[in-house]
């Protein structure tokens, strides 16, 4: 009869920290051997120093750089916000502000043309606002006064566009800015010619009346000749007509 083995002693039992270190080393060994044999099989390909092994590329590919990380969006602090939002509410209102101050000046106040007259410029016709003389002579002598300064747009603005042309042409000019113009080197005292035309008495009922221009001193330059002014609404008055006459004029006889 055979004899029975004595049992086997059992393997001494390991405390948790010597097993742990066990399964490490068995977990080196391991990565050991597979390295290895990647390494033989030329299928290996390592990314960083330090960094865990990566299967190579498919036959002719690339290898995918990993993204960046992404860095979070910077938010705008509140109170930023504020005072951005306040700075383009305030410049929205100095626009709009703008816009209509523009607007409301170019309504009572718009923009001249100086080859219209006094009667269709400064703020609208002369039907609705005081814009002309109002005295027959006084439009007369704003025209001697505006061609001894050299102003044509205030000197034709006090004529009707047709007498403006036809004043042009009755002093040899091409129009009544140049007439103005060429008037103006032919005045030697500024003052004098000015106040060649002095105020007179007239019919307050007339609509109509003619002023000559050698009725009065013309000094400092030449006489303009014979002018035709009518009443207009508001009791202003406009040169509607014109007519030619001496430069000279013979000194007019005392009244007694």
């Amino acid at each position: 009869m055979e004899r029975a083995r004595p049992a086997e002693p059992a393997p001494p039992q390991l405390d948790p920290e010597q097993l742990r270190q066990f399964q490490q080393f068995q977990q080196f060994q391991d990565y050991l051997r597979f390295t290895e044999a990647q390494k033989q099989n030329g299928q290996l390909v390592h990314t960083e120093p330090g960094g865990p092994p990566v299967p190579p590329p498919p036959q002719g590919g690339l290898v995918q750089a990993p993204e960046p990380p992404r860095r979070p969006p910077i938010r705008m602090p509140r109170f930023a916000k504020r005072i951005l939002a306040s700075v383009l509410s305030a410049l929205i209102f100095l626009a709009v502000l703008g816009i209509a101050g523009k607007l409301l000046y170019d309504h009572f106040f718009p923009a001249q043309d100086d080859n219209k007259p006094a009667s269709e410029t400064g703020g609208g016709t002369y039907h609705a606002n005081k814009i002309l003389s109002a005295q027959p002579y006084e439009a007369v002598r704003k025209v001697y006064q505006e061609i001894a300064i050299g102003r044509p747009d205030l000197a034709c603005g006090q004529l009707d566009s047709p007498t403006q042309d036809k004043f042009a042409r009755d002093v040899g000019a091409a129009d009544c800015q140049q007439a103005v113009l060429d008037l103006k080197t032919k005045v030697t005292n500024v003052n004098d010619y000015a106040e060649s035309i002095s105020p007179q008495q007239y019919d307050p009922t007339a609509t109509t009346i003619t002023i000559n221009s050698c009725d009065f001193s013309i000094t400092g330059g030449p006489a303009l000749g014979v002018f035709t002014v009518e009443k207009q609404p508001l009791n202003q008055w406009l040169i509607t007509g014109h007519a030619p006459g001496p430069r000279n004029c013979t000194p007019p006889t005392p009244t007694s």
